[in-house]
């Protein structure tokens, strides 16, 4: 073990020591450049050479090349994120958490000389061999923190893996097929929409369900290779190929995406347990590339096609008998329960086993069963497109645009368009979909809407295939919109619980009131925290503040003759001294009615909310006395950044435990271009590593002095 106060390390041959370190956190911003800078820094001090690579939300930077690798004498790993550690093998590897890496770097230093040679677990490995992410050495778990993740951890984030790879072949075949029907299609009773063959349009759609086709595949395959890397992958595709393709184990319908999580999983634990076996030295370096694909592919195929295949037939058989048996019943109750089967699983058995009982029916002279089923057929899209709209906060970017396009798929019966919403949340999303499915059902039976051919959505009506269109669109709008609601409800019912959400902005009428105030006392803040923020409002150097709808507008928020700090976004109007705030939430306000100064900032009530739902996320406060509390928002209409510094200090939750006296706070509109933001941060936190800066923003007199310090910043 290396001696902090001895001479530079060496390494075995008497040569400099080096080391690399890789760093990461979830959600790839400040705790990610702290630990690299501070691993950094610790290294300089003990005469280490030392290349830190940092996987954050910006890319890779910095990144490890093979020479590197070949050349160091251990690797350090401060992440709380997966971390391929393939190129690493046959190097001494320590991974923890990317806390370690800020609070004890020294420590990390010293113990990476005599971790263990990284190896799967039982097998030696030689140098430049792969290893499977995920594997178990002697140094802990990869992509762990130290002491490896819970069970649920480890299954969520394989389940959001395979979501997000399938997410694209959704919208791509979804939109290309709608595309195709709505220009190339017309109906026909006999075979619903139909494309003309050998037309430009059929080409166009047969691109687009290709991509439908490798949705399900590309969704088992990567949860499976999230458990058990490259060689799950395999066995992860054929396996949901299998779950989606009822023909091979007698199944009209097939398992569709629900059969293709359980192929993901069964195919990821298969891997990962053939991994464990003990087996010869010559037979290891085939394992990964031939023996373990090939055994788990047949094991899991042939285990769902004999053992789970038949037991799906025999159900889905006899669901079609019991519907056959109801069509006597109420119109209402049958139209329920079709629009329940078909919202469960948006193609998957449940949803064709009732589309296809109503196709059945329209031969025979009965068309509104069909009519009850084209009626729900667009709900689930159609209201999980609705919820991102009603609830834009309560959604990812990404999500943000899958909603539009699912609004888009909807229109053209593509229930499909709703699985990336019910993959990644199934607990809120499918029974939502479900309630709004029956509604949409129920409606359309009470009203006896007819549709002549086997299609669902809107494209149906204009396209006169359906009677009684005008109670069609009804009970199609009753099932979306209860759909979206019930969404957002059971969506943001945790959040409410925690009491993320303060109430409406107060606006009133009265001409006099200073909108910043009546925004924060509406969102609740301490009275002497609005009024601190209002007396900031009205000193903004003549800015003119007005109350619309608990907006604030504000004039130009440049001063002449000041230094341009962070690009810009930071000026002496957003820098305060004295914070008043004595704890984060409060802080936080106060924090969002500074930025309002600047005149970018829309809705400060919203901003607050954002920066409170990215603290649950995980603190912002970084150590060494610092937070950085940041929101990407269209509360905002330009970047802003902000700077308070507390006497006493604010708790914010921070890694080692210190009270934040040195607070910043970004704020980036949602289509912000580029990753301007994201760079300034990572400037930041490196910066703010350095216990000299800091200290002379502590020391900084005023406002102005501030500004100098941050200049150096860059």
């Amino acid at each position: 073990m290396t001696s902090p106060a001895g001479p530079p390390p060496t390494g075995g041959e008497g040569k400099r020591l080096r080391l690399l370190a890789v760093t990461a956190c979830p959600t790839g911003i400040a705790h990610t450049y702290m630990a690299a800078e501070k691993l950094a820094q610790a290294a300089r001090s003990r005469g280490i050479e030392m290349k830190v690579e940092t996987q954050g939300s910006i890319g890779a930077e910095n990144v490890l090349d093979d020479n590197d690798v070949s050349q160091a004498d251990g690797v350090i790993v401060a992440a709380d994120k997966d971390v391929d550690l393939d190129r690493f093998a046959g190097k001494r590897v320590l991974s923890v958490g990317v806390a370690e890496g800020i609070r004890h770097p020294e420590r990390l230093i010293e113990r990476v000389l005599s971790a263990p040679v990284h190896t799967p677990k039982g097998a030696a490995t030689p140098r430049g061999a792969a290893t499977p992410r995920g594997a178990t050495t002697q140094a802990g778990t990869v992509g762990g923190s130290g002491g490896g993740g819970k069970q649920r951890s480890v299954a969520y984030k394989a389940l959001m893996n395979g979501v997000s790879y399938m997410i694209p072949f959704v919208v791509v075949g979804g939109l290309l097929i709608a595309v195709s029907l709505s220009l190339g299609g017309h109906t026909d009773p006999s075979g619903g929409l139909v494309i003309p063959e050998d037309s430009f349009w059929m080409d166009v759609n047969s691109v687009g369900v290709i991509g439908f086709t490798l949705m399900v595949p590309i969704l088992s395959g990567y949860i499976a290779y999230a458990i058990g890397d490259r060689p799950a992958l395999v066995p992860g595709m054929i396996g949901g190929w299998i779950a989606n393709t009822g023909e091979l184990y007698d199944s009209e319908a097939g398992a569709g995406f629900i059969g293709a999580i359980v192929t993901g999983f069964l195919a990821g634990y298969l891997v990962a347990g053939i991994k464990r076996v003990r087996v010869p030295k010559f037979v290891q370096p085939i394992m990964p590339i031939i023996v373990i694909p090939i055994v788990a592919t047949t094991a899991l195929g042939l285990f769902f096609i004999y053992v789970i295949g038949q037991p799906i037939s025999w159900v889905f058989e006899h669901l079609t008998d019991w519907l056959s048996g109801m069509t006597g019943t109420s119109a209402v109750l049958l139209g329920a329960i079709l629009g329940l089967m078909i919202a469960f699983d948006m193609g998957g058995p449940v949803n064709k086993t009732a589309f296809l009982f109503g196709a059945g029916l329209i031969a025979t002279g009965n068309q509104t069963v069909m009519g009850m089923c084209a009626a729900a057929i667009p709900v689930m899209p159609l209201g999980q497109g609705l919820a991102t709209l009603i609830r834009r906060r309560l959604y990812s970017e990404q999500e943000r645009e899958t909603g539009l396009a699912a609004l888009f798929m909807g229109c053209f019966g593509i229930s499909e368009g709703a699985i990336p919403f019910a993959a990644a949340r199934p607990a809120q999303v499918i029974p939502a979909n479900m309630l709004g499915g029956a509604v949409a059902g129920a409606v359309a039976g009470l009203a006896g809407v007819e549709d002549a051919v086997p299609h669902g959505g809107p494209v149906v009506a204009v396209l006169g295939a359906v009677s009684g269109v005008p109670m069609f669109f009804v009970a199609v709008v009753a099932g979306s919109v209860v759909t979206g609601l019930a969404t957002v409800a059971l969506i943001g019912f945790g959040e409410r619980g925690r009491g993320s959400e303060r109430g409406p902005v107060a606006a009133g009428g009265g001409g006099g009131t200073v909108a910043a105030e009546g925004v924060l006392v509406g969102a609740g803040a301490p009275a002497e925290s609005a009024t601190a923020t209002a007396a900031v409002a009205q000193d903004a150097a003549g800015s003119v503040v007005a109350e619309r709808s608990g907006v604030a507008q504000a004039g130009p928020a440049t001063e002449g003759g000041e230094p341009e700090v962070l690009s810009g976004h930071l000026t002496r109007l957003t820098v305060k001294v004295g914070l008043d705030a004595r704890d984060k939430e409060s802080a936080i306000r106060e924090m969002a009615g500074l930025l309002a100064r600047s005149g970018r900032v829309a809705d400060v009530a919203e901003l607050v909310r954002t920066a409170l739902r990215r603290e649950e996320q995980g603190t912002t406060g970084l150590g060494e006395e610092i937070a950085i509390p940041h929101a990407k928002t269209d509360a905002v209409t330009a970047p802003v950044v902000g700077f308070a510094r507390s006497g006493e200090g604010v708790e914010w939750g921070s890694l080692d435990g210190t009270r934040a006296r040195l607070v910043f706070m970004i704020a980036v509109p949602e289509a912000a271009a580029g990753d301007e933001h994201l760079r300034i941060l990572a400037l930041l936190s490196r910066k703010l590593m350095d216990a000299a800066f800091r200290e002379r923003l502590l020391d900084a007199a005023d406002e102005r002095a501030v500004l100098e310090v941050l200049r150096e910043v860059g």
